[in-house]
């Protein structure tokens, strides 16, 4: 039973309305998104039919803006959009689904404005447009738009995409498209297909950057664009119809033979139970017959064996899959077409080889996962003077899982990173450090026997005769 000190809705409704409204207004203060929310949750209550005209206003207020938002800043402006995102859903659309595919369309149509004055490399606003595209789905079930003007509605959209806020719109959009819509959007495109980009006279082209084969124009980007708005649409189109063979015709036969697209293609063959054609589609595919595997092309293979019956060959290919790279995922699925008792055999011999991985991070990486504990450890004491304690992202969960049962070897993961921060002089990772020094620190308790390692004492003697000037890390010891 959770504590009445917990944070959900059911201890805050104890405190009363009256409290929670003082504690509203509080945190509403200085604060314009919250007030934009809780005017709108009040005309919610209120004037629900006037919801539409106050979402509308603040998509003007926020289509004129102008000030940039930057990284601190761009979590507030996507609160608000996401409050006016939900605003549509959840009250808009309860009375009038017409009303609420009209503004999510012109919500979305913000998107180049708003991702022009913000910076968001954390996709935050990203995240809100395309969460807003799949909201088109279920309003345009409700509303029942014109097949004919929602296909040209899309048509303008994908003209107009930008930042991908209109990704897979079309499979959104498909339920309510159906088979009129659909094919009108088709023929839309193909005709903007055979419509030339207008180049203009030599001495007017604009240069807008320079590749290895000279100056890259205007007009040459925009045609590229096109063919790939055609293209991709076409194939969403395909899709939506389930239709293999358009899918696969928007691809020429070089590009047929890059692994990716091998792999979508074959898997569309699969599901249409063309495995034979699959498979020749999968083995014409340009793939890396050695070192890391391509993914993607490795699984559809897989399963095009599986659909012929190859299952022989298809574990063959898991285990190849496991030893190039170590994956987990492909050695339980070996390990699972096994019979009872080769399995475990299987896995011991799997195990062993990747202790000899030549990898040591992703080796430990992959025994501290499984898990095979005493493994990594034997793998960490074995090849200590090979951590590199720039890994942290790979060394602090190994440290964290060796600690309990094999401390010796948590300490030498614990100290690769100390040494490394120390040595570089990272002062932003100090406090990091210094954590991880004083787990060395309790860890040496539990260690019997360092063997030809030094002992936690000698360890820190060691590191302040050679770093004894970072005082940024050693203030921080207490």
């Amino acid at each position: 039973m959770a504590s009445k000190k917990t944070l959900n809705a059911k201890n805050l409704e104890a405190l009363g309305a009256q409290r929670l409204a003082e504690l509203l207004m509080d945190i509403a203060e200085g604060d314009a998104t919250t007030k934009r929310r809780l005017r709108l949750e009040l005309t919610a209550q209120e004037a629900p039919e006037t919801m539409a005209a106050e979402v509308r206003k603040r998509l003007t207020q926020i289509a004129r803006a102008r000030s940039f938002a930057d990284w601190r800043k761009v979590r507030e402006l996507a609160a608000d959009l996401e409050a006016q995102r939900r605003a549509i859903i959840d009250q808009v659309a309860k009375s009038d689904a017409a009303e609420a595919l009209e503004l999510m369309w012109r919500f979305i149509d913000l998107a180049e404005a708003v991702h022009e004055r913000c910076d968001d490399s954390n996709g935050v606003i990203g995240d809100v447009f395309r969460d807003a595209c799949r909201d088109l789905g279920p309003l345009t079930q409700v509303a029942k738009p014109d097949p004919i003007a929602l296909a040209d509605r899309a048509f303008a959209a994908l003209n107009d995409n930008g930042y991908g806020q209109y990704d897979h719109l079309i499979e959104t959009l498909s339920p309510s498209l159906g088979a009129k819509g659909l094919d009108h959007l088709k023929g839309r495109f193909i005709e903007l297909s055979k419509t030339p980009v207008e180049r203009p006279p030599s001495d007017k082209r604009k240069v807008i950057g320079w590749g290895t084969g000279g100056p890259l124009y205007a007009d040459e980007i925009k045609a590229r664009s096109r063919e790939s708005t055609v293209r991709h649409a076409l194939r969403e189109i395909a899709d939506a119809r389930g239709d293999v063979d358009a899918f696969i015709d928007q691809y020429d036969e070089k590009t047929k033979r890059v692994p990716r697209i091998a792999a979508e293609i074959a898997r569309r063959l699969l599901a249409a139970s063309r495995a034979e054609e699959a498979l020749r589609t999968i083995e014409a595919a340009e793939h890396r017959r050695s070192g890391w595997p391509d993914f993607e092309w490795e699984d559809v293979r897989i399963d095009v064996l599986e659909a012929l019956g190859r299952g022989d060959e298809a574990q063959v290919a898991r285990w190849s899959c496991f030893e190039r790279a170590l994956s987990a995922e492909h050695l339980r699925a070996y390990l699972k077409r096994l019979p009872d008792f080769d399995d475990v055999e299987a896995e011991e011999r799997a195990l062993d080889y990747a202790e000899r991985y030549n990898s040591l991070l992703q080796a430990l990486s992959f025994l501290v996962s499984w898990p095979a504990l005493d493994r990594a450890a034997r793998l960490v004491i074995r090849r200590a003077a090979e951590l590199d304690g720039d890994r942290y992202e790979f060394l602090a969960p190994a440290a964290d899982a060796l600690a309990a049962k094999h401390p010796l070897a948590a300490t030498l993961v614990l100290r690769a990173m100390i040494d490394f921060t120390l040595t570089k002089a990272r002062s932003s990772r100090y406090r990091h450090a210094v954590r991880h020094f004083m787990e060395c620190e309790s860890l040496a308790a539990a260690i019997k026997e360092f063997g030809a390692f030094e002992t936690h004492a000698a360890y820190a003697a060691r590191l302040k005769a050679e770093h004894g000037r970072k005082s940024g890390f050693w203030s921080l010891i207490s």
